[in-house]
């Protein structure tokens, strides 16, 4: 199931919350990496860490405060359809920003293995065993078309944790309400220059450097 927008309105506005958009808030920063560049060798080669991080979450980073910068003006003139003009560019950029800055710290040069305590009680249930669990993420990320992410969320109505994909940057929360727990960088840049276009093997590899006691913490967090 791919992310779509149940309402232009609700996605708009809690695009604009996540972001903290407003005139006083200071821009927006590349935030470092808690391990270097080669720490996830061999299953994430240095030279992709590099150019993920330094170049491509810095690209969104960038452009995000630009799209901001103008996002201000435009409301300070009243002007209604700059604002709308701009949601591409809030929604690609801050969901970029937004999703690679989960994604970090879900990995570990330390990763890998399966999660314990509630984390790994929930999954049971909501999905029958971890390895379930881990078919289903590895299905859903490898069925998306194009480039996109796969995510495991927790749907906090129904108090359960559930599997989905988004096209492009497309935020989880922002665009279906889950809570992010674990999400696996599909778009190209992601494995190209190690996996080519063998998208399968990029995903085997992962799961290797898996933080489970950073989406441990997440989704402990969610549920207070």
């Amino acid at each position: 199931m791919l992310c779509r927008l149940a309402s232009r309105g609700r996605s708009r506005t809690q695009l604009i919350a996540a972001l903290g958009c407003s005139a006083s808030r200071q821009k927006h920063t590349l935030p470092d990496l808690p391990y270097d560049y080669g720490a996830l060798q061999p299953h994430i080669t240095a030279e992709i860490m590099q150019l993920h991080h330094s170049k491509h979450h810095a690209t969104y980073v960038n452009n995000l405060n630009i799209a901001e910068e103008k996002y201000k003006e435009a409301l300070a003139k009243g002007d209604v359809t700059a604002q709308v003009s701009l949601q591409p560019a809030l929604k690609f950029n801050g969901g970029g920003h937004i999703n690679h800055t989960i994604f970090w710290t879900n990995l570990s040069p330390n990763g890998g293995g399966e999660p314990q305590g509630e984390l790994m009680e929930a999954i049971k249930r909501d999905f029958g065993s971890f390895g379930n669990f881990k078919e289903k993420l590895t299905a859903v990320s490898v069925g998306v078309q194009g480039s996109g992410w796969g995510w495991l969320g927790f749907n906090q109505d129904q108090g359960r944790l559930q599997v989905t994909a988004c096209y492009n940057q497309d935020p989880l929360q922002g665009t279906t309400g889950l809570i992010p727990l674990l999400g696996i960088d599909v778009w190209e840049h992601a494995y190209y220059l190690q996996y080519k276009n063998v998208r399968p093997d990029y995903l085997k590899a992962i799961w290797n450097v898996i933080s489970w006691e950073n989406v441990s913490a997440r989704f402990t967090a969610c549920k207070k």
